[in-house]
């Protein structure tokens, strides 16, 4: 991380701030509290089934990030409460000669509560740099389902790899109100151009896509574990499952799946396959469908 990228939120100059607070009444789900500023805005609350859960779309009016852009987005899912939040459409990294674009996600879930963050793909494209933080603290009762994919843009020479470079960090702790414990720590760090040979089997083993699909609940149990792995063993291209937490993390299970591929299509069907299996089980919703196309 960069010097710039380790100051803390109150010192950045933010691009764009997002914060909602939803929480439930009435058996409806909402934010009670909601602010946007700068280049990141929300759409109204979309309700796809009867259950009362809650969509939130995030867009960014600019279309794309940019050279030193800062992002904030700041969710907070109370007691009880139930969201998803996604994206319009794709984010975009175009290039950054200013110095990487960032993001800082914040998340908190509360006991009971249910929250899904299944953004459309991230695309960085040719010398673009890009940074990602993101950090959950996740109640011992809660349910979280955190999914991302990533897509190399386009290049004037058909090149898959020209982008300068990507990093994507994930910290999941959990909480009991007094005692806190680290669930999941994940880091994608990818630099093509630090690489002598794009194509080496080192960078992604020779596959163009990558997707990171983190849950965590009270609820995965081995036979959901089992369930998720053979959704894997048929999905026909290179994927690994490592099942996190127990006694160390106050008895909240988690479940990580990272995949590499050639098109986006592969991972998030898979992603959609076990996120539909889990918010059945989590929250007794239906199958994953967003409803963007």
């Amino acid at each position: 991380m960069t010097a710039e990228h380790s100051r803390t939120a109150a010192e950045k100059d933010w691009a764009g701030v997002l914060r909602l607070d939803i929480a439930s009444e009435a058996g409806t789900n909402r934010a009670t509290r909601q602010y946007h500023e700068g280049a990141l805005r929300v759409l109204r609350p979309h309700y796809l089934d009867r259950t009362g859960h809650v969509t939130y779309t995030v867009i960014n009016p600019g279309g794309a990030y940019f050279g030193a852009d800062n992002y904030l987005l700041d969710l907070t899912v109370r007691a009880g409460a139930s969201a998803t939040l996604t994206t319009q459409s794709a984010t975009k990294v175009y290039k950054t000669p200013q110095g990487p674009a960032f993001q800082q996600m914040n998340v908190v879930v509360e006991e009971g509560g249910y929250c899904e963050y299944v953004p459309d793909q991230l695309i960085v494209y040719e010398n673009g740099d890009y940074i990602q933080r993101t950090d959950v603290t996740l109640h011992t009762g809660a349910s979280l389902v955190m999914s991302e994919i990533v897509t190399p843009g386009w290049s004037p020479r058909g090149e898959h790899f020209t982008y300068a470079g990507l990093s994507m960090r994930a910290e999941v702790r959990v909480t009991d109100g007094e005692n806190t414990r680290r669930l999941a720590l994940d880091h994608l760090r990818v630099r093509p151009a630090e690489e002598a040979d794009v194509n080496a089997a080192g960078l992604m083993e020779g596959h163009t896509h990558t997707g990171q699909l983190l849950l965590a609940s009270p609820v995965i149990t081995d036979e959901f574990v089992d369930a998720a792995q053979q959704v894997l063993d048929d999905c026909g291209y290179t994927v690994g499952l490592s099942v996190l937490g127990g006694e160390r993390s106050l008895g909240m299970r988690g479940l990580a799946v990272r995949s590499l591929a050639q098109s986006t299509a592969e991972i998030a069907a898979v992603h959609t396959h076990i996120i539909t299996m889990f918010r059945d089980r989590a929250a007794g919703l239906g199958p994953l469908e967003l409803r963007k196309y």
